[in-house]
């Protein structure tokens, strides 16, 4: 029996063909239909899509590939929080799942950044082993949930700005703007994703923090204490937000445009750039210029984590941009350089 040929008729019969089908056709175990399979997927004849039992193979053609993309609108991951990044998820997220196909520019541009946002808080604070994701595009909206079993972000907010209790460490966290000053507060993700959803809603220990921009208002409610933190964002399709609006709020006048190049002038913003989210903010919206030019005249520091998400990562998903600094001074400098950026 030729098993290359039993696969490759039933995916162009039915789009999609799945492991068990092809041992019920042929009577052959998993192990052996898998060893096809994987040649195949080798010669670049086959994509797998999905995992666990959701898994499928279609044909390596773009047609097929965004057709099988499309019906998939759901994905549910739990992730071990060890050398976590949370890029490589939102990829794996694009690549197995038609989530971000045909979504407007603006809402897509939200939901990238509000994503990897708060992943990375539950990577980098929760102290949490595992992280459950999930992501769903509706008839109307977009929505997603992460979930961690760690200290709980008020918890964690309320020790680390030596605060009394939950309540302290709400009306910290509600403050936002203060995230200009990383050191001294860890939300900037947070309150920027806030400004971007329809409704933002992060539980953890007693409480739950409500960001309702439908009615322009924040909730605190009182709930049955759970362990970590859970926070789950919605986005209407038809929202009209915009990430680089909302950033402009709180940079006015500190990026100079022309055609094709830009020049950020990182002084006007803050002082001191540690965080990935402070260089997603920085570049949003950037992705249209060909060159890129960092002004850091007047910036006293970078951290790793900054340097490492604007020259290697957003790099990697820009390869066509040129990304060039000015101004720099030495501690900088060393930091770019010292990581081969």
């Amino acid at each position: 029996m030729d098993i290359r040929s039993v696969i490759l008729k039933k995916i162009k019969e039915n789009g999609e063909v799945k492991v068990a089908e092809i041992i019920k056709a042929t009577g052959f175990s998993r192990a052996y239909i898998n060893r096809f399979l994987q040649a195949l997927r080798n010669e670049g004849q086959i994509i797998l899509l999905g995992q666990a039992r959701k898994t499928k193979y279609i044909l390596a053609q773009e047609q097929a590939l965004s057709r099988a993309k499309e019906k998939i609108l759901l994905i549910r991951r739990l992730l071990k929080n060890k050398n976590l990044a949370e890029d490589d998820v939102l990829d794996d997220i694009k690549k197995n799942s038609g989530i971000f196909l045909h979504l407007p520019k603006n809402i897509q541009h939200i939901l990238e950044y509000s994503f990897t946002e708060l992943l990375n808080n539950a990577i980098e604070h929760s102290g949490s082993k595992t992280i459950e994701i999930a992501i769903e595009k509706g008839k109307d909206s977009v929505l997603f949930s992460i979930i961690d079993k760690g200290v709980g972000i008020f918890n964690h907010i309320a020790k680390k700005r030596k605060l009394k209790n939950e309540l302290e460490a709400i009306q910290d966290l509600v403050k936002g703007k203060q995230t200009t000053a990383p050191r001294e507060h860890s939300g900037e993700g947070i309150f920027f994703t806030s400004k971007a959803a329809d409704m933002l809603t992060i539980r953890s220990s007693r409480k739950k923090l409500i960001f309702n921009n439908i009615l322009d208002d924040i909730f605190i409610k009182d709930a049955g204490k759970i362990k970590g933190t859970r926070v789950a964002f919605v986005i209407s399709l038809r929202s009209r937000a915009n990430l680089s609006r909302i950033f402009g709020k709180y940079s006015e006048g500190a990026f100079n445009f022309s055609k094709t190049k830009v020049v950020v002038k990182l002084y006007k913003i803050g002082t001191e750039y540690i965080s990935r989210s402070q260089a997603r903010r920085v570049l949003s919206g950037l992705e249209k210029f060909k060159t890129i030019t960092l002004d850091f005249k007047g910036v006293e520091a970078v951290g790793r984590s900054f340097a490492d998400e604007v020259f290697r990562v957003w790099k990697e998903h820009h390869p066509d941009i040129s990304i060039n600094y000015q101004n720099a001074n030495k501690n900088i400098d060393f930091t770019i350089k010292k990581f081969n950026y």
